[in-house]
């Protein structure tokens, strides 16, 4: 989250739980709500990081997204999906990647 931080964003919820999931973080990135998931892998073995976001988990947070949306009277709010791809490195140096605009909403 520091690195968000760092780079501008205000943290608006972690974890937020719906019927249809969670996503990991909520932020603020300028006037656009934006939903992250995080993910960390501190093996290649079955991929990279940013690999592990299906269609199927990126449907989930599609739909969880419209419930919070819904919830806190936003829904015509600025949006986008990101992926934060940690990839721990031999030596347990960490490799960040954000990924803007990973997948796409329903609009």
């Amino acid at each position: 989250m520091r690195y968000l931080e760092a780079l501008g964003f205000s943290i608006v919820s972690r974890n937020f739980r719906s019927r249809f999931g969670e996503i990991d973080l909520i932020a603020k990135d300028g006037d656009t709500i934006v939903f992250i998931e995080v993910k960390t892998r501190r093996s290649q073995r079955l991929g990279k990081a940013v690999e592990q976001v299906t269609r199927r988990k990126q449907m989930k947070i599609m739909k969880a997204a419209a419930e919070y949306l819904q919830k806190c009277g936003a829904l015509g709010s600025k949006i986008r999906f990101d992926v934060l791809a940690i990839d721990v490195l031999p030596g347990g140096a960490e490799r960040v990647e954000q990924i803007k605009g990973a997948f796409n909403g329903w609009r």
